[in-house]
């Protein structure tokens, strides 16, 4: 799996990229890893309420093709988009999810945060604050968009939104927790460590539905 470090990117050039890279990819296309850092940008999922936008400023709001409702992306923020092929991994959509979630919760401890999940909702959350969003397409059996782990940023463009459409929730970062807060750049090798072993692991064995005749 390829890891690809872009810096810091405006976001749609970066999107119209994935969308690219998505539709030329074949069977034998090798899975990649971006890691960028956006200026700040609202994202508006493919079932995004206007309603949830509470604040209208100068942050631009881009309406793309993942699931899900409005986040924010800015600058301390440690993105990772999941370029991979769904169908050769033989996994379901739930157990992506969790593939990624469990690789920022071991990343998180290893900075001694304890984050758990919500099978509820997805993303990673730290004493029932958000410091993890998911955001998936899976298209022509490939996806793409990934993850977005609040390392060191201004959380104040989240008030100005219901993040992922729960009003009220709070988000966190690595910030709130560790002092001096770690380099982004050592957050994503750390992130990107666990998810090229989470993503490369065998499908998980299932039960066979067989019956035995006695």
């Amino acid at each position: 799996m390829k890891v690809v470090q872009l810096g810091l990117r405006t976001y749609q050039p970066v999107f119209a990229a994935m969308q690219e890279f998505t539709a030329l990819r074949t069977a034998d296309t090798e899975d990649e890893l971006w890691v960028v850092e956006h200026p700040p940008v609202f994202t508006q999922g493919m079932a995004g309420k206007p309603e949830h936008i509470l604040v209208h400023d100068d942050i631009e709001v881009v309406q793309i093709d993942r699931g899900g409702q409005v986040t924010y992306h800015g600058p301390g923020q440690l993105v990772v988009y999941t370029l991979i092929d769904f169908k050769r991994r033989h996994i379901t959509v739930r157990e992506l999810v969790s593939r990624l979630e469990n690789s920022i919760i071991a990343t998180l401890a290893d900075y001694g945060i304890t984050a758990v999940n919500d099978p509820k909702r997805p993303g990673v959350y730290v004493n029932e604050q958000k410091i993890a969003s998911l955001g998936l397409r899976i298209k022509q059996g490939a996806v793409y968009h990934g993850l977005a782990l609040n390392v060191n940023m201004d959380l104040t463009p989240f008030t100005h939104i219901n993040p992922c459409g729960y009003a009220g929730l709070h988000m966190t970062q690595i910030a709130d927790f560790v002092k001096p807060c770690p380099e982004l750049a050592d957050v994503a090798e750390r992130l990107t460590g666990y998810l090229t072993l989470e993503l490369n692991a065998p499908p998980p064995e299932r039960k066979s539905t067989q019956k035995v005749v006695l």
